[in-house]
């Protein structure tokens, strides 16, 4: 058993923040610190934005799931003192002490200093991104007037999602299939359109062809309009402007989503640790950093390089590295010899629209409604909680999963 006095403080309550507090419970005195007061199931967020999942189902109260022996503590952490082992938290003047520190405070949405990007286009990372999303596409339905030229209306309801990988085909296509389903509900004249933009040759690069095969046949069955080989050269307020085969071309946009990439948090910036050229912490296989054997760091903010190539960037490598951390953090409490371990795949599955989603498990992959049905049936396996697991599975087993359709803004719920 380790030393129930040990201050434990984990930075961060995503997936390896939040899961790897709630496997210390009885490691000591463990304390969480996030800017947010709710977790987030991030790879649950397009249903979300679709109307198939509810707040609660994804997003519950970091107190709801945390037991009276965890501590939370809701703020952003300015600073680290590894020396005196603190933390500071802005607009707070008492700090933070820790005997152990888990940095797991995710990535943060990269623009790639392309003009305009941060301040024009809209990110999705968070719920209220995906409400400010949702509220901008029905705000523009609602403006299409029923005598308008159909070529009028679908440059009026174009949107861009910027990046091809697993989150921009996902949104992509949830979006086509909300709009499409909402012009045929309201009868308007014309199509929506929703565009993906890729740098590279193919969308989601990194995957086998399997899978991308499966996607592919989903952008087309929504009319997502896919542009590779396309580089962004800057977001305005009205629209972007883009380039392919060294021919450039500017469209209006009724909105641009941001889905191309993520970099290093600012904390971690600021932070005198070992790191890579692009920034990211240089780990030990331990999770521990390479000056301070007391701080452990997961997710995206570190190079672990025991895994599979694939899993780089993903909620999957931050909640298996989770029990690694749990385990490491009991076994350095306790003067034991820290583990290390493989990171494989294990299972991973897509969003394509409100009908359809794409799953990889076991070296298959399959797509259509039963993936879709899987889906949900996986990520209920990875809540937090098994109480909350029983709660949203209950609510989706009985209550159904069917989308919420983008009505006028007078008659939304």
């Amino acid at each position: 058993m380790a030393n129930s006095t040990s201050r434990i403080l984990i930075i961060g309550g995503g997936f390896g923040g939040l899961f790897t507090a709630l496997g210390l419970t009885d490691a000591g005195q463990v304390t969480l610190i996030s800017k947010q007061d709710h977790y987030l199931h991030t790879p649950m967020l397009y249903e979300y934005l679709s109307g198939e999942v509810e707040a609660w189902h994804i997003a519950p109260r970091y107190r709801e799931l945390m037991s009276d022996d965890l501590r939370f503590i809701q703020g952003e952490v300015t600073d680290v003192d590894f020396v005196a082992r603190e933390v500071g938290i802005a607009g707070q003047d008492e700090r933070v002490p820790y005997d152990v520190l888990v940095l797991a405070v995710g990535g943060v949405t990269n623009y790639w200093n392309i003009e305009g990007a941060e301040q024009h286009s809209m990110p999705f990372r968070t719920i209220e991104h995906a409400d400010a999303l949702r509220l901008r596409m029905v705000r523009a339905l609602d403006r299409v007037a029923p005598d308008q030229a159909p070529q009028d209306v679908r440059r009026q309801l174009t949107f861009a999602v910027v990046g091809g990988g697993a989150s921009g085909v996902e949104l992509a296509t949830k979006m086509a299939d909300l709009l499409n389903d909402a012009f045929e509900r309201r009868a308007l004249p014309g199509e929506p359109r929703v565009l993906v933009m890729e740098m590279s040759k193919q969308v989601v690069p990194g995957m086998g062809d399997e899978i991308r095969s499966l996607v592919e046949d989903a952008l087309k069955r929504s009319r997502v309009e896919v542009h590779t080989e396309t580089r962004v050269l800057r977001v305005t307020q009205g629209g972007v402007a883009f380039e392919h085969a060294g021919e450039q071309t500017e469209i209006e946009a009724a909105a641009v989503v941001w889905t191309a990439g993520v970099r290093v948090n600012p904390l971690v910036e600021k932070l005198d640790l070992e790191k890579e050229k692009r920034g990211y912490l240089v780990i030990k296989p331990t999770l521990q950093t390479q000056t301070h054997e007391n701080v452990f760091a997961l997710g995206d903010i570190a190079i672990y390089t025991d895994a599979d190539p694939q899993l780089a960037g993903t909620a999957q490598l931050a909640f298996q590295e989770s029990s690694l951390a749990v385990n490491n953090v009991r076994a350095y409490l306790q003067g034991r010899e820290l583990e290390t371990r493989h990171f494989a795949e294990i299972g991973e599955a897509l969003s394509l629209g409100t009908e359809n989603a794409a799953v990889m498990a076991e070296g298959h992959t399959f797509g259509g409604v039963l993936a879709r049905q899987a889906r949900f049936a996986l990520y209920t396996t990875r809540l937090p909680t098994w109480h909350h697991r029983l709660r949203v599975g209950a609510s989706w087993f009985f209550g159904g999963k069917a989308p919420r359709p983008l009505q006028p803004l007078g008659l939304n719920r």
